[in-house]
């Protein structure tokens, strides 16, 4: 090739290459037009409550440009500066004093914003609002997106093991992080209107006793920690899901645990009460209580007595009761496994019946007492007695409404009401409905097969239901924790 030829070929490289230069920087002019603005996917975030120092879950917002060229945001920063109770992580930049200059947005595209809050209620005991913005500007637009969260005052607990006797107040919930223990000869009490809030995989371990007696008024409440709305499939409050937290484990061989208007909720587990002798059997009673939705189980009793009344036990991934040990005795207690029924639910149930009465060499004299229960569920079989004698077992089951494929024709079972095959309706609310905002209700509905079946006599012993309803004004009080209601006109 000659001089003239390859510097006429380098000529029209390089004049192909300002080309392509200019139209790169024509791709990028940003409009200064007035009227171009931001969209956002949302005018104000807002996080619900949010214990003080522990920060929250983040949540997003998405900015828009749905301008036909790019836009440059002159700045974006939160109003409080950086004593702000937000910070924010724009796409990917985490700014130190909450402000930013200069950035892009190419036209008909996106950027995300991760908000994260930190609450400090300068010790009011009571919920406080804590609000800021984030402030835009763009060609001279000024845009807000407001910033809101509840925040609570709490006492944290964290790995914390208790060698004395301790009252836990309603002065103010407290957060248990790891564990919270209480030694083999202490008691803890919870008084009424108590609030335990566990973090993920935390948990109470009692080696002693546990004494938590709330009210109708002032319930007792253990519970996760997320406040906040799990946001796959349909929005669903993290506290409908179960496994936000471990669970409460009942391990004395001597403890003595009485449980008044609690309501446990959304862990792995509800209640393990679990001791290892045979000859030492600890004693729980469990009065106006809900334990519910649990990954694995509900209740756990092995080589320990219990007495349950007037209690909610429901929707697990396995058996919601595990009876095993000792002398066990249910009286007005619903005992429902819809687990399957919560598309949140981070599990399927097994095929394991709600209610598991093993009785194994292993364990202690077992006696088993149900009366005026609802034992039910999602399965052909809710119920088993696991011995190699069922005939001969030592039990009473009366005036309970108990689903089961194969009804036991034995004399420990008298004036069963077994499910059959038209029973489609026995509560009013037995799945949740996240569209309609329907959560689980485990009172009878008006055609439930459960209606009237309770033996009055029992029944006038345990007058009022768990909503503190009467059982008794008609006479034929139902089965279960709940009685059934007229519609109010």
């Amino acid at each position: 090739m000659s001089t003239f030829s390859r510097y006429f070929y380098l000529h029209c490289i390089l004049i192909l290459f300002s080309s392509t230069l200019f139209m790169s920087c024509e791709d990028t002019i940003f409009s200064t037009h007035k009227d171009d603005k931001l969209d956002f996917s949302t005018d104000t975030l807002s996080f619900d409550t949010v214990f003080t120092t522990l920060g929250s879950t983040t949540e997003k917002i998405l900015i828009y440009n749905n301008n036909r060229q790019a836009l440059n945001i002159s700045s974006i920063k939160i109003a409080g500066g950086k004593n702000s109770n937000f910070r924010m992580n724009v796409d990917g930049t985490i700014p130190t004093d909450n402000s930013l200059e200069n950035i892009e947005i190419p036209a008909k595209d996106s950027i995300y914003i991760f908000v994260e809050v930190t609450v400090d209620p300068n010790d009011s005991n009571s919920p406080v609002l804590v609000d800021d913005s984030i402030v835009f500007v763009t060609n001279g637009n000024l845009q807000r997106i407001r910033l809101e969260a509840f925040g609570q005052n709490m006492e944290l607990f964290e790995n914390k093991y208790i060698q004395n006797d301790t009252t836990l107040t309603a002065v103010k919930p407290y957060l248990i992080k790891g564990y919270l223990a209480i030694d083999s000869t202490k008691t803890l009490t919870l008084e009424p209107g108590c609030k335990l809030y566990f973090h993920n995989n935390s948990n109470l371990v009692v080696y002693g006793n546990l004494n938590a007696k709330g009210t109708f008024e002032q319930p007792i409440v253990l519970r996760g920690d997320r406040f906040d709305i799990i946001k796959f499939l349909d929005p669903v409050p993290y506290n409908y899901v179960a496994g936000q937290w471990d669970g409460v484990y009942l391990l004395s061989n001597s403890g003595n645990h009485v449980l008044q208007h609690v309501n446990i909720s959304s862990a792995y587990v509800g209640l393990y009460y679990v001791n290892s002798d045979r000859e030492n059997l600890p004693n729980l009673e469990i009065t106006n209580c809900r334990i519910h939705n649990f990954v694995y189980y509900g209740l756990v009793a092995q080589n320990g007595n219990v007495k349950v009344t007037n209690t909610e036990i429901s929707n697990t991934g396995s058996f919601s009761v595990y009876l095993n040990g000792g002398k066990h005795t249910f009286i007005h207690t619903t005992i429902a496994n819809y687990y399957n029924n919560n598309r949140a639910e981070p599990t399927s149930r097994d095929k394991n019946p709600a209610v598991m009465i093993m009785n194994l060499n292993r364990s202690a004299r077992m006696e088993s007492v149900f009366q005026n229960c609802i034992i039910t569920g999602t399965l052909q079989n809710e119920f088993s007695i696991a011995s190699r004698f069922t005939d001969q077992y030592n039990g009473s089951f009366s005036n309970s409404f108990i689903r089961r494929e194969k009804p036991f024709e034995l004399a420990q079972f008298k004036n069963i009401r077994w499910f059959e095959k038209n029973d489609t309706i026995v509560f009013k609310q037995s799945r949740y409905d996240d569209k309609k905002g329907i959560y689980f209700n485990f009172v009878p509905d008006s055609v439930s097969p459960a209606r009237g079946i309770a033996n009055p006599i029992v029944s006038a012993e345990y007058p009022i239901d768990l909503n503190g309803n009467s059982r008794l004004e008609d006479n034929l009080p139902d089965a279960g924790a709940y009685e059934w209601q007229p519609t109010k006109k």
